[in-house]
């Protein structure tokens, strides 16, 4: 029964592996990895917070998120209200956002999501915690010019959302290149394989830095999906040490209990 146990255990595990590796397979380009050591990081988070709240927040919401956690990333409320606060709100309110629903789904073909929960809603099936943020990281800096588009956007992550590049002032405005790769199955077929991004404008940040300003802003929405996650991630340390002990002090009473029995 033990053993019939296990096995299906195994077979379940490959089997989520499988299905997540065919679910980033089936949305193109693979994912590049996400920078985890910027979500341990408070001036990291803090930087993101600022991205998100002059940049995101126009169009999307975060309406299970309220202004006053992000003393949990080192900021005063002084520094809450003079930096991140823009149409009024309060300290203590959520971060809702001004779009009217009516007009979003006019401008944009439906209404922005909420993005409390975006890199825990993103995340891969059987890809892993991190997924998420991966998937995040590679769509924000994968936006190129498309003429073709009504937004005049397009990505390479998410091919024809329809998000404009809301952050093409810092990172510039590049073309992609593709070229043409024949079908290894049909050498009379051939298909369209992106290459490389060309810059078209100059960015206001160089590329490394779009990247770590990317990073951060990553950091921050996988922080929100779970503010205690880095407390939560130390406290498993610790209990897991704790039972290694406990373990090894039950094994020595169990022996001393038994040792005169035969």
């Amino acid at each position: 029964m033990m053993k019939r146990l296990l096995v299906s255990l195994m077979a379940l595990g490959l089997w989520l592996s499988a299905a997540g590796w065919a679910h980033a397979a089936a949305g193109g380009i693979a994912w590049d990895k996400f920078p985890k050591d910027r979500l341990t990081d408070m001036a990291a988070l803090q930087n993101g917070a600022k991205i998100f709240a002059n940049h995101c927040l126009n169009c999307h919401a975060a309406g299970f998120m309220r202004y006053n956690r992000l003393r949990d990333i080192g900021l005063t409320e002084e520094q809450i209200r003079e930096n991140l606060l823009f149409t009024g709100a309060k300290v203590g309110d959520t971060m809702k956002n001004a779009m009217d629903p009516v007009d979003a789904k006019n401008w944009f073909g439906g209404v922005p999501p909420d993005l409390t929960l975006i890199a825990r809603s993103r995340a891969g099936f059987g890809m892993g915690a991190d997924s998420g943020a991966d998937y995040l990281y590679t769509f924000l800096r994968t936006f190129y010019r498309d003429d073709t588009k009504i937004t005049g956007w397009n990505n390479l992550a998410f091919p024809t959302t329809g998000m404009p590049h809301v952050l093409w002032q810092l990172q510039g405005q590049r073309r992609a290149i593709y070229e043409e790769v024949k079908d290894p199955h049909d050498a009379t077929k051939t298909t369209q394989v992106f290459k490389e991004f060309e810059q078209i404008t100059p960015g206001t940040l160089s590329p490394a830095e779009y990247n770590l300003a990317i990073a951060d802003l990553v950091a921050y929405l996988k922080w929100m999906g779970e503010p205690n996650q880095n407390d939560r991630a130390r406290l498993g340390v610790w209990v897991l040490l704790f039972l290694a002990v406990f373990t090894v002090i039950a094994w020595r009473l169990n022996a001393s209990y038994w040792k005169d029995i035969k």
